[in-house]
């Protein structure tokens, strides 16, 4: 309930600062620019994050992120009421929310396996992924809707939403004791990005992500397709942020009730190679009905790859090393997301909208085949597994 309410937050904020922001400007590269604002945090903050999700409480790092997350919507909600809000105070609230959320994530991350027993986690990503785009599915439509009645309003409850999450992460109970935490040292600091290069078919399934995402962020360019390709309001903003959501959730359940057993790797690609054409048919259409059913589509497709994906970096990870590894893959999203929505924004800006979003389906594809070539053993991957007990042990005295 903690990540519903987070997340629903989230996607809420993200509308209605997207619509303010081209609102305000009529600029795709200022729509670009909240990704990289969002984004810049969490780079700075990279190497630190993951050494304080491993070293101290996760709960009470989440809950104090989703606090100050909290504050940061009821300023902006008070803002716009009294119209004192300049696309700088945006720009400023964007960066603290994305601070929030460097620490917030890998804490968020880490924590899900040590909920449930290891034979499940691919299981309980799933069902944390289904009710994450459930989230997902609500916030986005409410936002949209509650913009049109006014600015402050979708704003105000992301602010009640960030305090009732909170609530509810502080009451998290673990059903493993946190082992006893080790002073930061250089390298321990490091090691999660040599982890990660060590170990091929995690360093290929988390910048296979960043790579396409970064490509294919048509998202970001939301605002600007539902105010002028499709010449929609606020409300259809909504509507076609929740579509990938709705084909997210739907897969995201039949994953969870059938776990990917068998053929990971290739399900993975094809799922890639699937939402880079559906990037380039969203790009083409012209219609809001269509557009809502080829991002369901394109949902549908990325939750596969962020399934085969998470649960490879969880299992393949030992619990002492799990914050420092989610941290760079933390990274890695936001680095598509965020990142993507700035390169979405600047590519729109020099070749238009819709050129700037075939280009990026054309790219995705593009990257889904050559990293097959790259990485053979990711693609030719069967099951998802965790790492040898010896290596377990082998990480938490190093850690």
């Amino acid at each position: 309930m903690a990540r519903i309410c987070s997340t629903m937050s989230f996607q809420m904020f993200g509308v209605a600062i997207g619509w303010q922001v081209y609102a305000l400007t009529h600029s795709t590269f200022a729509l670009g620019m909240v990704g990289l604002v969002q984004f810049t945090p969490m780079l700075l903050l990279m190497l630190v994050v993951g050494h304080v999700a491993d070293r101290f409480n996760r709960k009470t790092i989440i809950s104090i992120c989703q606090v100050v997350e909290c504050s940061t919507a009821a300023l902006l909600a008070v803002s716009s009421y009294f119209h004192w809000l300049h696309p700088v105070g945006i720009f400023c609230a964007v960066a603290a929310v994305g601070a929030c959320r460097a620490f917030e994530t890998p804490s968020t991350q880490a924590m899900v396996p040590g909920l449930v027993e290891e034979s499940k986690v691919p299981a309980a990503i799933a069902w944390s992924s289904s009710a994450n785009q459930s989230a997902t599915i609500v916030g986005p439509a409410l936002g949209g809707l509650l913009y049109a009645l006014g600015a402050h309003i979708p704003y105000a409850l992301c602010a009640c939403l960030y305090a009732t999450a909170s609530i509810l992460s502080s009451g998290i109970r673990p059903r493993r004791r946190a082992e006893a935490k080790p002073a930061a040292t250089a390298s321990s600091i490091f090691s999660g990005i040599h982890y990660i290069r060590a170990r091929k078919n995690i360093l290929g399934a988390i910048s296979l992500d960043l790579f396409v995402v970064l490509l294919g962020g048509a998202t970001a360019l939301l605002p600007a397709y539902a105010r002028d390709i499709l010449h929609t309001g606020p409300w259809g903003l909504g509507l076609l942020r929740l579509s990938p959501a709705i084909g997210a959730l739907s897969t995201s359940i039949f994953l969870a009730r059938h776990p990917i057993r068998s053929r990971a790797g290739h399900r993975m690609f094809t799922a890639v190679i699937v939402f880079g054409l559906a990037t380039i048919g969203f790009a083409l259409s012209r219609s809001v009905l269509l557009s809502m059913a080829i991002l369901c589509v394109l949902g549908a497709a990325d939750v596969v790859s962020v399934v085969v994906r998470s649960s490879l970096v969880q299992l393949e990870t030992p619990d002492a090393m799990r914050g420092r590894v989610s941290a760079v893959n933390a990274l890695f999203i936001g680095t598509s997301n965020q990142l993507g929505e700035f390169e979405s924004g600047v590519t729109a800006s020099w070749f238009g909208i819709v050129p700037a979003t075939i280009i990026g389906g054309v790219g995705s594809i593009l990257i889904a085949l050559c990293w097959m070539r790259l990485f053979p053993g990711l693609r030719t991957l069967e099951r998802l597994s965790g790492p040898p007990a010896t290596e377990q042990e082998e990480q938490s005295s190093v850690a």
